[in-house]
């Protein structure tokens, strides 16, 4: 009872909160993924992917609809999906997650995408070069 009081004196509505909860959850769904893709990555548990075509992963990435979430370089963003381009995760991990998604993504069955088309996905992805550090940039350093 008290704490619907102060939402009341900040102007919080109890449907906000929820919603900024459920958003929370989500996130720490989708990082604990990512962490157990990535643990996964540094024991060397993974499949490796049958060769893909970069070119044609960036046309199916883009034509499927990832570039809503993950942006057209695969850079992600705050609010939306993860990032998924310069050091993504295992092959495995990663048709794991599109096949079975951890958090709010859509699945991507084999009727979606099929395994040529995952797999050229995924080049694309090993395609993009890591950003610069943000120590190399000389507007983001403190002066």
């Amino acid at each position: 009872m008290k704490d619907n009081i102060c939402l009341r004196k900040a102007g919080v509505s109890r449907a906000a909160c929820l919603l900024v909860l459920a958003g929370v959850a989500a996130m720490l769904i989708a990082t604990q993924t990512i962490a157990s893709a990535q643990d996964q990555k540094s024991t060397g548990q993974s499949a490796a992917p049958a060769a893909g075509n970069a070119e044609n992963g960036k046309k199916i990435f883009n034509t499927v609809g990832c570039f809503e979430c993950h942006d057209h370089e695969g850079q992600g963003g705050a609010g939306t999906g993860p990032r998924l381009a310069g050091d993504p995760i295992t092959f495995s991990a990663f048709v794991s997650q599109l096949r079975h998604p951890a958090s709010q993504m859509p699945p991507y069955t084999e009727k979606v995408l099929s395994d040529t088309q995952v797999a050229d996905i995924y080049s694309y992805l090993h395609s993009i070069p890591k950003p610069p550090p943000a120590s190399s940039i000389p507007l983001l350093q403190e002066k």
